[in-house]
């Protein structure tokens, strides 16, 4: 068995590997060759934890495991830990042996901000120029940093609960050469692209303030009673998502559906757009969503790949297991 250590992980995987891998096992997951497992996430009585599981297996790549881990939010404060704190467990699909164990707090980061990042370069228009960002924290720079990446970007405005954190965007911005500006939320209608990171549990974003040819990622939505933006924003626009099932259960989806304001029908695999099963965006002035709920196979994905490359570099652990 393999172990790539949490520490070990910023020299090995980089924003372009997470992006790769990311695309490659969505569209894995829309032609049918991977699909991902019933998630189980539970709050342990203990420090205010929620705690879970995350797996799948790809049979494309071969490859079969799960993440284990969860949020402890007195981490940070008790500990000078991240309240973030995930496992990532890889399996040999051929004999169900264990092949590897890979710390998964930076892969987590990276392989999130890679999902955004792939629903903006399948679905923002191509003449996108102003980026939104609603949310100020930790991921917030991931998510930006990547997102930078696929379009020419001239602009960064941003909002955020606590604008003292805006100053993290302005970084990001800055290290881009690009301006930044700090927004209210009506503001964001001047952006072409808008992601959202936030744990918040009562919708932010109104539809009436998102201009005709936006693109959104929702990508703070990941646990049922959350919730990012406006219902009636997913009537407007065309949803996508890493996994239907997820988006309608636990994602930004779940509020509309159990609204009746849209079904799941209406909700489309960006897999789908990536094999060219779905033509995504038609028009210029069409609003697309894409519902980043997080599944099991991307964190699979992004620890295969730094294992191969920590293994090529002499890096991983070998332990007899």
């Amino acid at each position: 068995m393999y172990i790539v250590p949490e520490r070990e992980i910023a020299d090995l995987m980089t924003r372009k590997a997470a992006f790769d891998a990311v695309e490659q096992v969505f569209a894995a997951m829309a032609a049918g060759d991977a699909y991902n497992f019933p998630v189980v996430r539970e709050a342990i009585g203990h420090e205010d934890a929620l705690y879970g599981f995350k797996g799948g297996f790809d049979r494309a790549g071969l490859t079969l495991g799960l993440k284990a881990g969860g949020y402890w939010p007195n981490n940070l404060e008790k500990r000078g830990l991240i309240n973030h704190q995930s496992t990532v467990f890889l399996f040999d699909p051929d004999t169900g042996k264990v092949r590897a164990m890979v710390g998964g707090n930076l892969l987590t980061a990276l392989r999130t901000a890679a999902a955004s990042s792939v629903s903006i370069k399948h679905l923002a228009r191509e003449d996108a120029k102003v980026i939104g960002m609603i949310g100020a924290g930790h991921q917030a720079k991931f998510q930006l940093r990547a997102a930078l990446e696929q379009r020419e970007f001239e602009k960064v405005i941003g909002w955020n609960l606590h604008p003292e954190m805006l100053e993290n965007l302005e970084e990001v911005a800055t290290e881009a050469g690009l301006p930044f500006e700090a927004v209210e939320l009506d503001g964001l209608k001047e952006a072409d692209v808008i992601i959202s990171i936030t744990s918040s549990f009562d919708a932010i974003l109104k539809a009436d303030q998102v201009s005709p040819g936006t693109h959104i990622a929702c990508m703070g939505t990941d646990t049922k009673g959350k919730q990012e933006v406006d219902p009636q924003l997913l009537v407007r626009a065309d949803v996508f998502t890493d996994e239907v099932a997820q988006s309608i259960s636990i994602g930004e989806a779940q509020h509309a559906v159990a609204q009746g304001l849209i079904a799941e029908a209406d909700v489309a695999q960006l897999g789908a757009v990536i094999n060219g099963a779905h033509p995504g965006r038609t028009s210029a002035a069409q609003i697309t969503l894409f519902d980043g709920t997080g599944v099991g196979l991307q964190d699979l994905a992004v620890a295969s790949s730094v294992v191969e490359l920590a293994v090529k570099q002499g890096i991983a652990i070998e332990v007899d297991f």
